[in-house]
């Protein structure tokens, strides 16, 4: 091994509720861990740079951009991913406000509006739209005027709650 090579770390973090360990080297982000050594595919690659948001998980519950954040940086933590909202293969309160007022176009955002929407109602059950604006501010949707994602979320906190 060279001395620019460096040997896997054993990573150890819950995902999607179910204890994981796993050889990642420290350059590994978590968006291709998840990925390529987890084959969850529901988060999506987008801009690689923090800018649009379709790679929106959940690291203890809060918002976190996967493409920027290193694999390793979630030792010990728990991670959640569009896969982990359906239960025993019912869509989540926040899945199917999007499906019902149809808050996706092409679906290709959608992952990541879902886990930051999935974070604002844990932390705010009844948001105002404003509220549920600034926390999609960091997901970028091309195809649409956002009207039918807000809808969404907001159908989404009425059932909740």
């Amino acid at each position: 091994m060279s001395s620019s090579e460096q040997a896997p770390r054993l990573l150890s973090m819950t995902l999607n509720g179910r204890v994981r360990h796993d050889a990642v080297g420290d350059n590994i982000l978590l968006l291709d861990y998840l990925r390529e050594t987890c084959d969850l595919i529901g988060t999506k690659q987008g801009c690689d740079g923090g800018e649009c948001g379709a790679c929106t998980v959940l690291v203890d519950g809060k918002s976190r951009l996967s493409c920027i954040t290193l694999a390793a940086e979630c030792e010990g933590k728990s991670v959640e991913t569009i896969e982990a909202l359906a239960t025993n293969g019912k869509m989540s309160a926040l899945q199917r406000g999007f499906h019902e007022k149809l808050g996706s176009q092409c679906g290709y955002c959608t992952p990541g509006m879902i886990m930051a929407s999935e974070a604002l109602l844990r932390r705010n059950s009844s948001p105002s739209e404003d509220e549920i604006r600034d926390a999609l501010g960091g997901n970028i949707c091309r195809c649409t005027g956002y009207v039918k994602i807000i809808e969404a979320v907001q159908a989404a906190a009425e059932e909740l709650s």
